[in-house]
C-alpha cells in the first residue's frame, strides 16, 4: 500500500501501544519511519532502548525501512536527534507525531514538583521539541505534517491535573502551530485516542475504548497527501469512531458603557452565565447514582 510512499515520517513513544501501531501503520503505507522511544516505564523511569529497536525488527521483518532512535524527547538537542535521523537515513522528513508520553496520578492538593514537572515535561516540550526540529526544514520545503497527540482529558480529568494540564497545552500548541506555519503549506493537528493501552487503566468510569490499532488510521490519512487542506483540528479516534472537536469561540455576551461594579455583574450574571462541565454533570451523576444504590452508568 503506497498512501504514503516515500515520505519519511518520525513517531515518538512508538516503542508500546498507540505510537507502535502509527509506526507499523506508517511503514506499511509506504513509509520511510523513524521509530523512537525512550523506553520508559509508565511513570518515567528505568529508561532502555530495547523497544525501539524490536518494532524496527518487526517493520523491517514485513519489508519496511525503519531506524530506531532512543533520545529522550524532553531535550531540544532529543528532538533535534530524532528529526535528524529521518534526515541521515532517509534524505528527507515529511511528518513527525508525538506520542511519547507518561503518567504520574494525584489529587491537585497532594500533587508534588516532581510529579507535576515530568508530565508537562514529557508531553508538552516533548511535543515542542520534536516540532522545534522540523519546522524549519518543513517551512523551507513548504510542506510537513505536526501531529501531536492530546486527550479528553485536556477538557478536565479528577486525578490528573499535571497531565490534563499537558493535554491542553498540547491542543494550542499545536492550533498556534497550524497558524503560525500556514503559508508555508504545513498542517498541524490533533489526535486524541481513546484506546487499551499502559496509560488507559486508569481511565474513568468504564469508558469504551478500542484498540490501539484503530488509532493508526486517522494518523496515516493526516500524514498523506489527501490531508494538506486538514489543519488546526482536534479528532478523537475510538474504535470504529472518530470525531471531531469544536473550535474554542465566544457563545454569550453582556455589555454596558464604562466599567461594571461587582454588583451590575451580579444582578445580570445570567446574561453570560456558565457553560456545562461535561466532567462536574458527570461527578453529580456518580454522587446521585451512589447516594440511591444505583450503577453509575458508563
Amino acid at each position: 500500500m503506497a498512501y504514503l510512499d516515500g515520505k519519511s515520517i518520525a513517531i515518538t513513544g512508538a516503542g508500546r501501544g498507540i505510537g507502535r501501531a502509527v509506526a507499523l501503520a506508517c511503514a506499511s503505507y509506504g513509509a520511510n519511519v523513524v521509530v523512537n522511544d525512550y523506553g520508559v516505564s509508565i511513570d518515567g523511569a528505568d529508561p532502555t532502548s530495547e523497544v525501539a529497536e524490536a518494532v524496527v525488527a518487526e517493520i523491517k521483518a514485513a519489508g519496511g525501512n525503519a531506524v530506531a532512535v532512543a533520545d529522550s524527547v524532553t531535550t531540544m538537542q532529543g528532538g533535534q536527534n530524532i528529526v535528524q535521523a529521518a534526515v541521515d537515513n532517509f534524505g528527507r522528513i515529511d511528518g513527525v507525531v508525538c506520542v511519547a508520553g507518561i503518567l504520574r496520578e494525584r489529587m491537585l492538593f497532594n500533587m508534588s514538583e516532581e510529579e507535576w514537572d515530568p508530565v508537562i515535561e514529557t508531553h508538552l516540550k516533548g511535543t515542542f521539541t520534536v516540532f522545534r526540529a522540523a519546522a524549519p526544514i518543513f517551512r523551507e520545503q513548504k510542506s510537513g505534517t505536526l501531529i501531536g497527540f492530546t486527550s479528553g482529558a485536556f477538557a478536565a480529568s479528577v486525578a490528573q491535573a499535571n497531565y490534563s494540564a499537558a493535554k491542553g497545552g498540547i491542543v494550542s500548541l499545536v492550533r498556534s502551530a497550524a497558524a503560525g506555519m500556514y503559508k508555508y503549506g504545513v498542517t498541524a493537528n490533533c489526535i486524541a485516542p481513546v484506546a487499551k493501552s499502559r496509560m488507559s487503566g486508569n481511565v474513568p468510569f468504564g469508558l469504551e475504548m478500542g484498540e490501539p490499532e484503530d488509532v493508526a488510521p486517522m494518523v496515516v490519512f493526516l500524514l498523506g497527501d489527501a490531508a494538506r487542506h486538514v489543519t488546526g483540528q482536534v479528532y478523537t479516534a475510538n474504535g470504529g469512531k472518530i470525531a471531531v472537536w469544536n473550535q474554542p469561540a465566544e457563545v454569550r455576551e453582556m455589555s454596558k458603557d464604562g466599567r461594571w461594579t461587582p454588583e451590575e455583574i451580579a444582578e445580570r450574571f445570567d446574561e453570560v452565565g456558565q457553560e456545562p462541565v461535561a466532567m462536574i454533570a458527570r461527578l453529580d451523576e456518580m454522587a446521585k447514582a451512589a447516594a440511591s444504590g444505583e450503577k453509575p452508568n458508563a
